[in-house]
Order: structure tokens, then C-alpha cells, then sequence
């Protein structure tokens, strides 16, 4: 019935791996599947994206909806794929033009009402996009934080119709500014009274980049 593909980044440590999200409609009785290992909330992204997409004025499809996280053996997690996910279903289903999604790479957590929440690794996914000519579209929270990587082009939106307006042509959203950094004096070990060798153990691993584990 119809197939689309939206591409993605999940997040491994500090890497932002490329995904990409196919999205298939078969008939058959009405239903959602996500694979390709995804954790929990993954999962649960089948409920947001439906409410969102409804309650965004779309129309979900009455049809069986697949969408699958390439590549099948990397893990993902949390919301960040609701966004790759909804706008798949819009493109397969005819609701949105195919190929206003070539060319982006999309980030961000539904709300049911159809706003858009910040993930973590916005910075990571924009420094992966680094010589692709690709832009990033993300939450407007994270549009900041990956214009900092200054690699590609940042769009930062607000909710999915915001999105679809942009991809339609019928808005704009400008390229996000990278954010300032904060005018107030961050933590400092100094602060800590006591805890010598916490504080020690910290200086050694951040001195040398080790990893470390407080128990």
C-alpha cells in the first residue's frame, strides 16, 4: 500500500550511529509493529505517534504498519525516533511528500498532543552529519545545542504540524544560532567540602581521560 524511509540517528556513548526508519503499509487488520531491537520506550512510540498524528489533525492509516530500525542489531532507545517514525506514516500513506524527507535527518520525542520534546545527543548526531550536505531537523530545545557543531544546517521546530508545514514548503524555519554558553560560574570540585579521595579520584581520571566508577 505504501512504503517510505526516513533517515535517523540513534546514540552509542558519545556516536551517533545512522538509522534508518522504513515504514511499510500491508493490508490486513489495523496494527502497529516497530523491530529492529528496539528498548522500551521505543516500543512505546507506537502510542505516542498515534495520538500525536490524530490530534495533529492527520489521519492515522487503517492498515497494517510496520516500521523497521535499520540497521536490525544496533540497540536504540528513548523517544528520539517518534518524530522518523510519524513522518514515515505520513509519507507512506500519501499525507506528506516523499521526497521532502530526502536530504534531512530527523530527531525528537512526541507529546500526544503533537509538540515536540528534546532527546539527548542532538550535538553527537550533528557532529556524525559532518560533510554529508545533509540537514538536521531537531526539537526547538536541542536546535541550539547542535548548531554548535557548526557542520550542517539546523532546523529546530516546535511541534509535528510545525514540521509538515516546513516540509510542505508552506513555512520556514530558520537555521538555529549555536547557544551561548551559561553566564554562571558551573560546579567546581572546589565546592565539595570533605570527600578528599572522591575528589581525588576524579582529578586522576579527568587528568588522564580514564573512565571511572563510583560505588
Amino acid at each position: 500500500m505504501g512504503h517510505a524511509v526516513v533517515r535517523s540517528r540513534a546514540l552509542a556513548g558519545v556516536d551517533s550511529p545512522a538509522v534508518e526508519v522504513e515504514v511499510d503499509l500491508a493490508g490486513g487488520l489495523p496494527a502497529l509493529a516497530i523491530v529492529g531491537l528496539p528498548e522500551a520506550a521505543v516500543r512505546e512510540a507506537k502510542d505516542r505517534v498515534r495520538a500525536a498524528l490524530v490530534n495533529s489533525g492527520f489521519d492515522f492509516p487503517t492498515a497494517r504498519v510496520t516500521v523497521n530500525l535499520a540497521p536490525a542489531d544496533l540497540p536504540k532507545e528513548g523517544g528520539r525516533f517518534d518524530l522518523p517514525i510519524a513522518l514515515g506514516i505520513l509519507a507512506a500513506s500519501g499525507q506528506l511528500p516523499a521526497e521532502a524527507l530526502a536530504g534531512r535527518e530527523f530527531l525528537g520525542e512526541l507529546t500526544l498532543d503533537g509538540r515536540l520534546r528534546p532527546v539527548h545527543g542532538a550535538l553527537a548526531a550533528a557532529l556524525a552529519l559532518a560533510g554529508s550536505g545533509e540537514a538536521l531537523l531537531v526539537p526547538e530545545a536541542n536546535a541550539a545545542e547542535a548548531a554548535v557543531a557548526g557542520t550542517v544546517p539546523v532546523h529546530g521546530a516546535a511541534s509535528l504540524t510545525a514540521v509538515t508545514a516546513f516540509l510542505r514548503g508552506e513555512s520556514d524555519l530558520a537555521p538555529a544560532a549555536p547557544g551561548a554558553p551559561p553566564d554562571h560560574h558551573p560546579p567546581d570540585l572546589a565546592d565539595v567540602r570533605g570527600q578528599a579521595p572522591a575528589k581525588r579520584a576524579l582529578e586522576v581520571a579527568a587528568a588522564g581521560g580514564h573512565g571511572l566508577l563510583i560505588s
